[in-house]
């Protein structure tokens, strides 16, 4: 597996990807709409075939995950596309790594706090919200468990 900055000849890759596993490829977080295929990112390859992405947001010194995805868990990939995005935001001198999750996706919890993440809000009902700008979102996820909740998790740098 190799990593690689996301260029434009995935581009749209990414965008077939999106809509295969978010519906869309606009992603909504914190109130605000992602166009997945214009962010900056990582992909991980194998023989030049991409096998996950992951990409981010910069503003003033938070850099966010906006999105994470492997094609197969439990290979490292995901580990391996966090980490290349804290050596960045560490290069970029950040104060922290943040991301969001949804109260369903408890297998994204466990994962992220073994890495090293903590977790530092819960934003009670705010998918509503997200709802409006992206109606999409299902009201049932994981394990039948009702879409609620955006939980933040961060990795401070500095």
């Amino acid at each position: 597996m190799k990593i690689e900055k996301l260029h434009d000849n995935f581009r749209d890759w990414v965008r077939y990807l999106f809509q295969e596993r978010w519906g869309a490829s606009e992603i909504v977080t914190r109130g605000r709409i992602y166009h997945a295929e214009r962010l900056p990112g990582f992909i991980a390859l194998d023989d030049n075939q991409p096998i996950g992405l992951i990409t981010y947001n910069i503003e003033e010194k938070d850099c966010e995950i906006v999105s994470l995805d492997s094609i197969e868990s439990g290979k490292g990939i995901g580990s391996a596309l966090i980490k290349e995005v804290v050596d960045f935001a560490i290069h970029e001198n950040c104060r922290r790594v943040w991301l969001i999750t949804t109260n369903d996706n408890t297998g994204a919890l466990r994962f992220y706090q073994k890495i090293g993440f903590n977790l530092v809000a819960l934003h009670r009902d705010a998918i509503e919200k997200s709802r409006m700008l992206k109606p999409e979102i299902p009201q049932t996820g994981n394990d039948g468990i009702p879409i609620r909740h955006e939980i933040e998790l961060e990795i401070k740098i500095q």
